[in-house]
């Protein structure tokens, strides 16, 4: 089992999200995030003002998945999640030890 977890643009969230239920892969959880990469974040202007935005508001999806679907959950996310524009964002794929469903007491990849 593999976890992935994905840093996207919060106004792509939507595309995302109907994407990965096209696919057939309905289930992830959505936590608000801010940081940020090369681009050293954002310089904006209010009234004239300019101020930088250091951190910039993001989301991060994590889904649990067979090894087998995480290549068609990336490539669900890379496709819906892609503006061609820096901060993007980024995918990160890690190794799941185990996983139990609380309810049923059900291990491995039957708790996914």
């Amino acid at each position: 089992m593999k976890k992935i977890e994905a840093i996207i643009r919060p106004e792509k969230f939507e595309e995302v999200k109907e994407a990965l239920k096209r696919a057939g892969y309905p289930g992830m959880t959505r936590t608000p995030v801010e940081g940020h990469g090369r681009q050293k974040g954002l310089k904006a202007q209010f009234r004239g003002t300019v101020y930088e935005i250091e951190f910039v508001p993001k989301l991060k999806i994590e889904i649990v998945a067979r090894d087998e679907d995480v290549p068609h959950i990336v490539d669900a996310i890379v496709t819906s999640a892609r503006t061609g524009e820096e901060g993007d964002g980024k995918i990160f794929i890690l190794p799941v030890e185990s996983a139990i469903k609380i309810r049923t007491g059900e291990t491995g990849e039957g708790a996914i």
